[in-house]
């Protein structure tokens, strides 16, 4: 029996919502905020959860990662199935900014009310949730800081760490949207060839640039676009237990290589695609709830620092102060806001 030709394929899985996303990109912001808690509680000098053999990345980094193989495969599977062009965009509008507009007003809100004494901070604080909500602060560097939140932690003035990586979420947006009306993902030798051309730039461009936009771009766009490649090879990969271990095999031998992170980047997605799409009735349960994943991203690190500024200063009681408060705005946030917002998607054509 030949297992690759036996086994299903992605495309063959790809069908209705019935999967374990949901809960992977959950247990992915959760890891997220686990590799948070060490520095928020102990220092920018802590080692975080597999920061060795990651060479400098690390827990929260390979969750990004994770985040963005899912988003590779399923932005370019809407763009793909797209109504019409406004329809796509609207969709990633409404997906990613009404919470991320709400959870700013209440940071800045709460954070004027009870965190900060800065005698300037409602002078600046309309400035600072106007720069989030016109967009400028997923697209620019820089701009105004809430003065005074969190004076005395590790980190003062740092009110959500997390919301850097949805700049480039943004732009591999744009990436889908170019690709897609150039036709590039209905001509799958094209698009392998840059792919390869894209990742082989990731390891030659920061020999000849320092700038950070680019680089960065390089390095956490990797995963996306392997995840948008399986959309764009469904019907040729399959997904079986053996392909994963083979690729994990790989990861090891290549650590020593600069092959390693984008190895590691290709084993990770497809085995979160593996487990995504396993028929385990038990983790499908979860989709009763919600996809909680988005509000619990956005409201992590502020919730942790605030408590770090609490006392919860390990990593552990960091984490324990964190989660059920997260959880709790997550929810709320989804219930609320988010779900409804996703209800106007397809509301016009």
């Amino acid at each position: 029996m030949n297992l690759l030709k036996d086994s299903p394929k992605i495309g063959d899985l790809a069908h209705g919502r019935d999967n374990n996303f949901n809960l992977i990109r959950m247990l992915a912001a959760f890891g997220v905020m686990v590799s948070h808690a060490y520095p928020l509680a102990l220092g920018p000098e802590t080692t975080e959860p597999f920061e060795t053999f990651l060479k400098g990345d690390n827990l929260g980094r390979a969750s990004v990662f994770a985040f963005f193989a899912i988003s590779g495969f399923f932005i370019t599977k809407s763009f793909h199935f797209k109504t019409s062009f406004g329809t796509f965009v609207r969709a990633r509008v409404l997906r990613l900014f009404p919470a991320l507009i709400v959870m700013t007003v209440i940071v800045a809100i709460l954070g004027g009310l009870f965190i900060s004494a800065d005698p300037d901070y409602w002078t600046i604080a309309p400035k600072y949730v106007a720069w989030i909500i016109t967009f400028q602060g997923l697209v620019f560097t820089g701009g105004p800081k809430l003065p005074g939140m969190f004076a005395d932690n590790i980190y003062p003035d740092a009110v959500n760490g997390s919301l850097w990586t949805l700049r480039y979420e943004v732009l591999c947006y744009i990436g889908v949207a170019i690709a897609g009306l150039l036709g590039i993902f209905l001509r799958p030798r094209l698009f392998l060839a840059l792919a390869i051309a894209y990742v082989a730039l990731y390891l030659i461009v920061p020999m000849y640039t320092g700038r950070p936009v680019i680089t960065t771009m390089l390095y956490i766009g990797i995963p996306f676009v392997f995840g948008a490649g399986f959309f764009v090879f469904r019907d040729q990969i399959p997904l079986t237990i053996w392909g994963a271990l083979l690729l994990s095999v790989l990861v090891v031998l290549l650590r020593p290589t600069i092959l390693f992170l984008p190895t590691f980047m290709l084993a990770l997605a497809y085995w979160v695609f593996l487990l995504g799409y396993a028929n385990i009735p038990a983790l499908k349960q979860y989709n009763r709830l919600g996809d909680y994943s988005y509000g619990f991203y956005i409201y992590a690190f502020p919730v942790q620092q605030l408590g770090s500024m609490l006392g919860f200063t390990t990593p552990l009681s960091n984490i324990l102060f964190a989660f059920p408060v997260t959880m709790i705005l997550s929810a709320l946030s989804w219930h609320l806001l988010e779900a409804p917002a996703l209800t106007l998607k397809a509301s016009r054509a």
